[in-house]
This record gives structure tokens, C-alpha cells and sequence, in this order.
């Protein structure tokens, strides 16, 4: 990717998860030196600072949705800050908060895309397909939802965010790194006809050619990649920092050659990292494994890793 002006874009907010946390993840990446870094990589950073919006009010679900209106607020307050960045021509990096948010982000880059008749592909890297519905999940957590309303299917509040229902063609959806998925979601992303990279796809293969097949297919239709990075898409053992661990996901070097594919692709335009929760990290384990993940989605190598020299 050329180095276009990043821009930091907090959201602390766990209104969606299913555990308090995330909402601290912000700042931890910023302590632990995003910005620095990306600067070091040799791009232009302009930190915006945290966004506002409801806070978590603990309630029981209503409906089926556990703080759908507060939800909606917060995907709305992403959506108008994420927005005018990608009308600047910059690359917004939403630093969540919950995964519930990446459903404001998709909607203003869907919206962006639409009016410029520009393809969109989502690269969404999570444990989870998040294809849930309240039929489907006992907590209502809507962190457990975004694709499925992207996709269209959802309440209103939060469906009719993007500019159309659904906000981009589910078949430019494709899901990476799922080892949870339940039998009726199972079947509702099958019918969608959202592309699945499964880890036993990912076992089978290997992730060099997962990452060809999966960035061939992005290429193919050109335009603009979106990635919304869920911290739970990696193993546990290298990444305990999450709400809701998930046995068996990429180790720390499939990780790294999925960050370093993804940057040497040059398609990726926009991020959501979302999901980290220091409040179960080990020793800030999970929050330095993000931070070198984010280094190599921007370019850095491993032979220039922490300044090495030959």
C-alpha cells in the first residue's frame, strides 16, 4: 500500500461483548505505541482522538438484542468519523472496542464505495463467522451479529446504516480463521454464499496459499479491501487477551505471513482492530502480538524487526 495518511480512530466501548474490557483496548494500543510505529514505517499518522456514545448499561437483552439502541449510537458515531477520513483519502484504523462497531465502519466505506461505483471486499479475520441472530445466540450479544447485518439481516437501526441492505454483496465477504460456528449459522452463511476460509482449509492448505487464494479473489475484482482484524482470530496460547477464546486459530508466524501477505498485496485501503481486552491479557502478551501484527500489515520485514541490521 502506498503511504497515504493513517488515521487513528478510537471507539472504547464493549456495549456489544459478551465481557467487560474492550472498551480499555484504545489506549493499550496507543501506550504500547501504534502511532510510533506507524510513523517509523514512514507513514503520516493524525490521531482523532476517542470517539463518545453510550455507556454500558449491563442490561438484559430486549427482543432478542442486548443494548441494540446504545449499539446502534456507537455504529453510528463510527460511521460519521469514518466517513470524511476515507473522503480525505486517507486510511482509517478503528481501534475497538468490540466487533459490533466494525458495523459503522462498513457502512461508511460501503457507502463511500457505492458513490464512486468502486468494489468493496471485507477480509474479515475472526474465530467466530458473527452470522448470529437472536434466534441463534442465548446472550443477544451483537458482537456476535456484524456480518449477518451487513449482510442485510438484522434490525433496522443497525441494517439501515450503509447505504443499501445489504451494505455490499455478500460474496464479497469472505471469513478467515473460523473454528466456531454453529449448526443453523452454519447453514445461513452457506445459503449467502459468504466465502469461508476455515482452519482445516487453512490446516489442509497453509496459509501462503489461503492468503493467495483469498487476495487472488480480492484482486480479481480490484476496488477497495476492507479488514476487521477480531484479536480472537489468532490461538489463545499466543493471544489470551480476548473475551472469547477459541481453541486451535493461527499460530504467531501463520499470523505474521497473513499480516505481511495482506501488506504485500498493496489492496488493503481500511482497518478495524477490535476485540482485544487487556483485562485478560498475561503480562500485556496479546497487546505486544497486535502491535507487531500491525507493523507488518504496514510494511515492516523481519530482517528490519526492531531495528536489525545486517
Amino acid at each position: 500500500m502506498d503511504k497515504r495518511t493513517i488515521a487513528l480512530i478510537g471507539a472504547p466501548t464493549d456495549i456489544g461483548a459478551a465481557h467487560r474490557g474492550a472498551s480499555m483496548a484504545p489506549e493499550a494500543l496507543r501506550v504500547a505505541g501504534i502511532e510510533t510505529a506507524l510513523r517509523r514505517l514512514g507513514y503520516p499518522v493524525k490521531d482523532l482522538g476517542n470517539l463518545t456514545g453510550p455507556a454500558n448499561p449491563g442490561a438484559e437483552p430486549v427482543g432478542g438484542y442486548r443494548h441494540l439502541g446504545e449499539t446502534a449510537v456507537w455504529c453510528r458515531v463510527v460511521r460519521d468519523a469514518v466517513r470524511p477520513v476515507i473522503h480525505a483519502g486517507h486510511l482509517p484504523i478503528l481501534l475497538g472496542g468490540d466487533h459490533s462497531l466494525a458495523i459503522g465502519s462498513v457502512a461508511a466505506i460501503a457507502a463511500h464505495c457505492a458513490e464512486r461505483g468502486t468494489p468493496l471486499s471485507v477480509l474479515w479475520l475472526d474465530a467466530h463467522a458473527d452470522f448470529n441472530s437472536p434466534d441463534t445466540t442465548p446472550t443477544g450479544n451483537l458482537h456476535g451479529m456484524p456480518v449477518a447485518i451487513i449482510a442485510g439481516h438484522g434490525p433496522p437501526p443497525l441494517t439501515e446504516l450503509g447505504p443499501a441492505r445489504p451494505m455490499l454483496d455478500t460474496s464479497r465477504i469472505i471469513l478467515l480463521g473460523v473454528r466456531s460456528i454453529d449448526h443453523v449459522e452454519k447453514r445461513m452463511v452457506m445459503e449467502r454464499g459468504l466465502e469461508v476460509y476455515d482452519m482445516r482449509r487453512i490446516d489442509e492448505d497453509g496459509m501462503r496459499k489461503t492468503m493467495d487464494d483469498v487476495l487472488g479473489r480480492v484482486a480479481a475484482v480490484g476496488g477497495h479491501l476492507h479488514v476487521s482484524l477480531d484479536v480472537d482470530f489468532l490461538d489463545p496460547s499466543i493471544a489470551p487477551g480476548v473475551g472469547t477464546t477459541v481453541s486451535g486459530g493461527p499460530t504467531y508466524r501463520e499470523a505474521q505471513l497473513c499480516m505481511e501477505m495482506i501488506h504485500d498485496s498493496r489492496l488493503m485501503a481500511s482497518l478495524d482492530i477490535v476485540e482485544l481486552n487487556p483485562a485478560f491479557d498475561v503480562r500485556n502478551m496479546t497487546g505486544t502480538l497486535v502491535m507487531e501484527l500491525v507493523e507488518s500489515l504496514f510494511g515492516e520485514q523481519i530482517l528490519s524487526r526492531h531495528h536489525a541490521t545486517l
